[in-house]
Formats: structure tokens, C-alpha cells, sequence
């Protein structure tokens, strides 16, 4: 896979390992000396953009902010954005260089506290607040469950925030602080459990504990009422022999034990996300006939 690709698909952050095993070493090499992909600390690896959004904030006169102040925390993201994300105060007019850059940066417009500020970064609450009420719930609900996972954020003051936020945008941000959990793995998982969450039948637990053939397994999704179990199964966990023998043990267990598995890739998560809907919505339609496993 060639190394963007599996940068993007590990959530456009990552340990340097992690990339390696999805990529070769002479990709990898490239993409490193043309900037492609940047070194940071700790022996992470991750897609540009933090550099061009200080730059964009600082000819606009604001702060880095949204999915560009995601990336400056080392938060996984659903994608990458396409364009730096700033914020600039109310009432604040572009004009001249500051009106052309609207057309390659996201510019928002917010009085911010002082303390929702640090060293020209929205603060990570902040950050967290602002996706939930200006993104797709999906790509929101990948930054928080990314900003609890760090320990930035802690699902009290994900609350707090989302609950003190602007009118506009408050039931949304509020939607996505009650659903965020550090339990999801990745983006992957967490854009996967935004689609489940539109289907109120299904009532899913991330990461539970299953049982099968004496075995404990922790499926990404778990309805223990209808007996499913639905698997973002990633080609990261999948790049040797041995894991490809693990999976097919797992899938053999809950099977023969009664659960219905259920298993999407990244491609119809992230790009195909009606395949998946089509999906649950077979499914649904066919749950009074299921019964909970023994």
C-alpha cells in the first residue's frame, strides 16, 4: 500500500512501526524526503498540515482550529482535512490576501475565551466542540473518541463544554460528547458506530466481553439483545499469516456459538458508507427473527 494511503486509513497519525508494516521501506523513504508524510516526536509519523495552518492563522489574524487543531493535538481523524482550518473573530474583515485565502483555507468566525486558547491552538475541549457542531457526525465522533483515547479530554469535560457551547450547534455537539468513548480503536470503528447509531433498534456496546468456545473476544460492536456482533475489519491487523489465522479463529467462535458477524472495510466505511446502511437496514428488517445466543 502506498504510504499516504496507509497513513490516511491508520487516521493521519501514527507510530512509525505501525506505517512500516502496512508499506514498504523504499515508499516509505520517498514520502519522508518529499514531505508527503512528516516526522514528529516520539517516533510518530503523520500528514502535513499543522504548518500550514499556523501560517493561514497567522495571515488571517486567528487561531488553528477544527480538524487542523485535531492534527496539532495528535488526534486520529476520519480523513485528513482538505484545507487548514482557522478561526477568526467576529466582525473580523479579510480583505485583500486575507479575502484570496478564503479559497484555500476553512475560515470560521467565534469570539473565543482566553482560556479556549493555547499558544494560538484551540484548546483541546475547544477543538473537540467546535468539530461536533461544524462536522458530519462521523468525522466528530472520530476526534472525540481520538481526544478521550489521549487523555486530553475527559468525557466530564466533553460534557461540560459541549453543554456551554453556542445555541447554534449545541444539540449536535452535546449528541456527540454522550456517544464519544475511548473504547474505539480508530477513526475506522468510531465512523463505523456512527452509522450503527442511526439504527435505535440496534443497541451496541464497543469492545464488550464475548465468550465463545472458551475463549474471550472484544468485537468492536456488540448487541448482546439481538446476538450481533459487527467488525470493522482493517487490512492493518490482517498483514501476516498468523493474524489472518487469529481472525478466522474468532469468526469460527462466535459463529458456531450463534452470533451474527457482521464485517466491513475501511473502503465501505469510509467511502461507501450506503453499502453499509443497506446493510443494518436488511438486518433490522430481519431482527424479530433473531434469537440471543445461549
Amino acid at each position: 500500500m502506498e504510504p499516504v494511503q496507509a497513513l490516511t486509513e491508520l487516521g493521519g497519525i501514527a507510530q512509525l512501526r505501525d506505517l512500516r508494516a502496512l508499506t514498504t521501506r523504499t515508499a516509505l523513504g520517498r514520502a519522508l524526503a518529499s514531505g508527503l508524510i512528516i516526522r514528529l516526536p516520539r517516533t510518530m509519523v503523520a500528514l502535513p498540515g499543522a504548518d500550514s495552518a499556523r501560517s493561514a492563522a497567522a495571515a488571517t489574524g486567528g487561531v488553528v482550529s477544527h480538524l487542523s487543531a485535531a492534527q496539532h493535538w495528535q488526534w486520529k481523524v476520519k480523513l485528513p482535512p482538505p484545507r487548514p482550518s482557522v478561526t477568526v473573530p467576529r466582525g473580523r474583515r479579510l480583505d485583500r490576501d486575507g479575502g484570496r485565502l478564503l479559497a484555500q483555507v476553512d475560515v470560521h468566525w467565534s469570539d473565543l475565551l482566553p482560556d479556549e486558547v493555547v499558544d494560538g491552538i484551540t484548546c483541546p475541549a475547544r477543538t473537540v466542540v467546535d468539530c461536533a457542531r461544524d462536522l458530519p457526525f462521523a468525522a466528530a465522533l472520530a476526534v472525540a473518541d481520538s481526544a478521550l483515547r489521549s487523555g486530553l479530554v475527559t468525557p466530564t469535560e466533553l460534557l461540560a463544554a459541549a453543554a456551554r457551547s453556542p445555541r447554534t450547534g449545541r444539540s449536535r455537539a452535546l449528541r456527540v460528547a454522550r456517544e464519544a468513548t475511548a473504547l474505539a480503536d480508530n477513526p475506522f470503528e468510531s465512523a463505523l458506530r456512527a452509522i450503527v447509531l442511526e439504527f435505535p433498534l440496534l443497541r451496541v456496546r464497543p469492545q464488550a466481553e464475548v465468550v465463545a468456545r472458551g475463549m474471550v473476544f472484544h468485537p468492536d460492536l456488540v448487541d448482546e439483545r439481538l446476538g450481533i456482533v459487527i467488525e470493522a475489519d482493517s487490512f492493518e491487523f490482517h498483514t501476516s499469516q498468523e493474524a489472518h489465522a487469529r481472525d478466522c479463529v474468532r469468526y469460527t467462535a462466535l459463529t458456531v456459538e450463534g452470533w451474527l458477524v457482521l464485517r466491513f472495510t475501511w473502503h465501505q466505511v469510509m467511502e461507501s458508507p450506503s453499502y453499509v446502511r443497506a446493510v443494518l437496514t436488511d438486518l433490522v428488517a430481519r431482527t424479530d427473527r433473531r434469537a440471543k445466543p445461549a
